[in-house]
This record gives structure tokens, sequence and C-alpha cells, in this order.
């Protein structure tokens, strides 16, 4: 009976040990996400692109100019200026491509990055069980339609995907910061 016991034990004690523990979120960290979404005044500055991986994306790793630490799926944007702010129904980025085009790039070639400038469209708001908050919307470049959709954790971490016209879709990583 007392090999029995001792196996009981060690399973009992193995599954409680493999338990996750659960990130507790404050209320503070609820209401100063709520405040941020309500005031439509924040800016979001990336840490990571997660560019869509493909053959030709793969070749340009190959070639070594993304940098160490670099892959075909992430780009470490640590040090490259990027961001998208939201002031009230207004939106303003920069923020780097990487990827493949679908369509021809404009005389010149002066839109390899990400810019917007102009009013938000079809802007909503969702509220996750998590307290974390999706927002989407559509925005304009100068040459592109973007439908955007921005994931804001209670950390006031971010997580964007940007599905445009012409481009393979991007994702970023980073976090957003209330702004005046």
């Amino acid at each position: 009976m007392k090999p029995f016991s001792f196996i009981l034990c060690v399973v009992l004690l193995a599954l409680m040990s493999c338990k996750t523990t659960k990130n507790t979120v404050t209320q503070a960290q609820i209401e100063a996400l709520k405040t941020l979404v309500e005031n439509k005044q924040f800016r979001i500055e990336s840490n990571w692109a997660y560019p869509q991986a493909t053959n030709a994306m793969q070749q340009v790793v190959n070639t070594g100019i993304l940098g160490p630490g670099n892959s075909a799926n992430a780009i470490s944007l640590i040090g490259n200026s990027n961001f998208l702010s939201i002031s009230n129904d207004s939106i303003t980025s920069y923020l780097p491509y990487f990827g493949e085009r679908q369509m021809q790039v404009a005389y010149g070639g002066g839109d390899n990055a990400i810019e917007f400038s102009g009013v938000l469209k079809n802007y909503k708001v969702e509220i996750n069980k998590d307290h974390s908050y999706i927002l989407s919307f559509e925005a304009k470049s100068k040459s592109e339609h973007f439908k955007v959709y921005i994931t804001i954790n209670p950390n006031f971490s971010s997580y964007m995907q940007l599905s445009g016209s012409s481009r393979f879709p991007i994702s970023y990583a980073g976090n957003a910061t209330a702004t005046k």
C-alpha cells in the first residue's frame, strides 16, 4: 500500500506544480487602458515587424542585409523610427514595410513605408474577456487603402495587423502610450 501512496503523492505534486501562473491585471491598469482608448489620443511605437514569410523574404534574409537576429518573419525595429498615432478621428503613421508588393511602386519609389495622414474610417472598438481592446479601422495612404487591426493589452503592449490593397500583410508588436 505504501508504494501506491507514494506514487499518488508524486502524481498530485506534479500536477499541482505544473499549474501555470495567471497574470493578474489590476483595476488601475484596466481603467488606464479604458481611458486611453476612449480618449483616442495615443501613439504606438513598434519593436518588431512580422512580415509574411515568403520565398522572396527568405532570399533577402540570405543576403545578410537585415542583420543578425532577424529572420524572414521577424525583423527588429529597435533604433528605427516608426509610429502610428491616433488623435481623435485623425491618424498619422510611419511604419517601415518589409515584404512583397503586389502592384507597381510609385514613380521614384517614394512609398516604401506605410504612411497615413488623414481621417479614420469605420472605427470600431471591442473589449475582450482579458480586458484587452481590439480597434479596427480603415486608413488611406497616398496610393493605397489599408485595413488595420490593433490589440492593446492592459499593460499597454500592442499588436497591429495591416493589410493593404497592393502589399502582403504585415504585423507589428510594440507599446502604446497616451499623448496630449
